[in-house]
């Protein structure tokens, strides 16, 4: 281009035009293509319609808030999938499936469904900067129920997850005194002078008596509720306070947190795996664990716990992943993020199994020892009363220290020599694998074995509050993304909303709704929940999630989109999990839950006060009811959404858009039109310095139908080219 053109300077003059065209047009004002009738195919005067399949560009959206570092978002990850399950259900899945050999399994599905699930839910959160709702609008707007199918599950799991995070801190406060509270079980006076211990703690245990009678209070069924049990109302309304405070201003006040509720944890399971490894017999508990049982790994039902526990262990289908990553960066590299917060939550599950199977070594050790004394006495006892004969017991054999081993070949000698009268003698084996085989999980774990085995330690107060502290904040990081997904979808969808009024309305009606969990029956309905809210609604909503991008967005083009975010193309694997693994993995695991719940009876432990022991009970028909309405009412946002949209009764969302958000839609397409204008008329095949933030290879749709839209000219190729625009009604939205 002539640079000193009178033309191109701007000057008079009189002399006649012998400029290039392209000279000529440095003065001219650019073609806006989105302003054009004719490329728009709109009649003049009208205006066109800001089209929903574009999203947002690549820069952030003004006034939308941010992580402050990235070490901030990767606490607040691995704080919200890392949670309870961690520490009680981890450790018993290893005991019942085969020890050592389920960690096989398992590893091998959190490399074909965890990873590549979680870094889906990263992308597509990041990309598009939407909560668990817009993002799935605009993903296939018909499929836009997922969302709110998300929503529901996260409210339904809040209700319940904070009762145990009270009961955490019911156990943390009683912490606070020498000896603790459930170490021995109370005396009962009667007839004001005779002192009794307590006859449902003398059946049970002290741990086991202060869990049902002084911490729930339970009623002996569902049926009974109670009453509320104020003691563990009052943990409860602490807890959501603790809730509200930490998201109330969103991830600013609870990213915050997780710096303190995402590490503490970490610091007190080394801890305790310390102690627990200076403790008798938690080398007995270890090596039980992983001593691999190979043939479990050819049973079904180790395939499919594993599959489970996976699942909920990264926190899939929550919404609380996508809501987290959509205050990241639009080039941040989710890819490290997936792989680091999964492997990191697989340690953690190592780091919990190692401390919980040290400690419960060390329990069964004590009670072996126990048991060894209580029928050395009864053996001593026959033998004054002449009921056995001084020459069964071994020389060797000294009453006043007495071993497990000579226990065992005393015990071995009567039962061969006494064989038809042995049973009446009441005299029991005192293995110690029994003792490490009896599994326990959930609140039986962390309530009464663990708190059990730490009456034994030295110091006992001092750990238990280590633990049960350790339990509040392990719950609280799980909260906080719960509660992330449920309050980022609806302030995107509702902008004028002010964050801190939506969260201390949403504890403040959660905490009335949680009421229904503090009666003297509340644990019941916990089982219930847990086991009916969750489970299948979540399965459906990831694998709809992995069908709507892998199959009806298209793997090719999301793979595409994840290239010019990340700046690099995603390993062929993923192509490959995201397309026809993870669908077909979760297809069986959606199959077999549906059959075991057929199949199983439904109902629940109840705990008898006459017989103090559990008792399985079948829930009663209404009960039943609310359980398969739980199902229900998570599930039904599905087909609603998917009929109202295909009937047009309901819009695709695409109103919902801030201003700021439709400003940087617009900006991008500027950008893009004034490329595609400069390559057309100077005839260049090379791109501009400036990229496009869209991919300029995809095929975009005219306003009017679904038909491409093409531009004979070819921008200087002489091969047809298609124009920037995306039919608006296309469930096709580019990530």
């Amino acid at each position: 281009m002539l640079k000193n053109s009178k033309v191109t300077l701007g000057l008079p003059h009189s002399d006649p035009v012998t400029e290039s065209v392209a000279d000529l047009l440095t003065l001219a004002e650019p073609l806006d293509y989105k302003s054009s009738r004719m490329s728009m195919g709109l009649s003049p005067g009208a205006q066109p319609a800001m089209g929903k399949g574009l999203l947002p560009s690549p820069g952030d959206e003004e006034g939308r808030p941010a992580w402050n570092s990235k070490l901030q978002y990767i606490l607040a990850q691995v704080g919200f999938s890392v949670g309870l399950g961690n520490v009680w259900r981890f450790p018993y899945l290893c005991q019942k499936n085969g020890g050592g050999a389920y960690l096989v399994p398992y590893f091998i599905l959190l490399i074909l469904i965890g990873i590549p699930l979680f870094f889906l839910e990263l992308a597509v959160g990041q990309r598009i900067r939407r909560g668990s709702i817009g993002v799935w609008n605009y993903v296939y707007p018909q499929l836009g129920g997922i969302g709110v199918s998300s929503l529901m599950v996260c409210g339904f799991v809040g209700l319940y997850y904070n009762v145990i995070i009270g009961w955490s801190i019911f156990y943390f406060f009683q912490s606070f005194q020498y000896p603790l509270p459930w170490a021995e079980c109370p005396i009962r006076v009667v007839n004001g002078s005779q002192a009794i211990i307590e006859p449902e703690c003398e059946k049970s245990s002290a741990t086991t008596y202060f869990w049902y009678r002084q911490t729930l209070n339970i009623t002996s069924t569902i049926e009974d509720s109670g009453g509320l049990n104020w003691k563990m109302t009052m943990s409860l309304f602490a807890a959501w306070l603790i809730v509200c405070l930490a998201v109330i201003k969103g991830i600013q006040s609870s990213g915050k947190v997780m710096y303190f509720s995402s590490l503490f944890p970490y610091v007190v399971l080394i801890c305790f795996l310390v102690r627990g490894l200076m403790l008798k017999g938690s080398v007995d508990g270890i090596a039980h664990m992983f001593t691999p049982k190979l043939e479990k790994m050819l049973e079904p039902q180790v395939w499919r716990e594993a599959a489970t526990q996976v699942f909920f262990a990264l926190g899939l289908g929550f919404g609380g992943v996508i809501a987290f990553s959509s205050y990241n960066k639009r080039d941040n590299n989710c890819h490290f993020d997936a792989a680091l917060v999964s492997i990191i939550n697989f340690i953690t599950s190592i780091l919990a199994t190692l401390v919980v199977f040290a400690v419960l070594g060390f329990k069964a050790n004590i009670m072996n020892e126990k048991c060894v004394v209580e029928n050395a006495e009864k053996i001593l006892g026959y033998l004054k009363s002449g009921v056995l004969s001084l020459e069964l017991i071994p020389p060797h054999v000294n009453f006043s220290h007495l071993s497990a081993v000579d226990y065992q070949e005393m015990y071995g000698v009567i039962k061969t020599v006494r064989e038809d009268s042995f049973d009446q003698l009441g005299l029991d084996p005192c293995i110690l694998e029994d003792e490490l085989n009896k599994a326990v999980q959930g609140t039986g774990l962390a309530f009464i074995a663990f708190t059990e085995a730490m009456t034994h330690f030295p110091a006992s107060p001092f750990w238990s509050v280590m633990f049960f502290f350790m339990l509040i904040n392990l719950g609280l990081g799980s909260m906080i993304g719960t509660m992330t997904g449920i309050t980022t979808p609806v302030l995107d969808a509702f902008p004028k909303i002010r964050k801190e009024f939506l969260c201390v309305g949403c504890c403040i009606v959660a905490f009335f709704c949680g009421l229904l969990f503090v009666q003297r029956s509340g644990n019941y309905f916990v089982t219930m929940f847990d086991d009916y809210s969750a489970g299948l609604p979540l399965t459906v909503v990831v694998i709809l999630e992995n069908i709507s991008v892998a199959w009806i967005y298209g793997t090719k083009r999301f793979m595409q989109d994840l290239e010019d975010m990340l700046g690099f193309r995603p390993y062929s694997f993923y192509f490959y999990m995201w397309k026809y693994v993870s669908p077909a993995c979760l297809t069986v695991l959606i199959v077999a839950t549906v059959i075991e719940m057929a199949v199983s009876p439904a109902g629940y432990n109840a705990w008898v006060e006459e017989l103090a022991s559990e008792k399985f009970l079948s829930y009663p028909p209404w009960a039943l009811g609310v359980a398969y309405s739980l199902i229900i009412a998570a599930m039904l946002p599905l087909p609603c959404v998917f009929i109202a949209r295909h009937f047009n009764l309901l819009s695709d969302g695409s109103n919902k858009l801030s201003v700021s958000y439709r400003k940087g839609m617009t900006k991008e397409l500027s950008g893009l039109e004034e490329e595609n204008e400069s390559r057309f008329i100077l005839g260049k095949g090379t791109p501009s310095p400036s990229p496009s933030p869209m991919p300029s290879h995809r095929p975009y749709l005219g306003p009017g139908g679904a038909q491409e839209m093409t531009n004979t000219a070819g921008y200087g190729t002489g091969t047809p080219t298609k124009t920037g625009y995306q039919n608006i009604n296309s469930p096709e939205s580019e990530l």
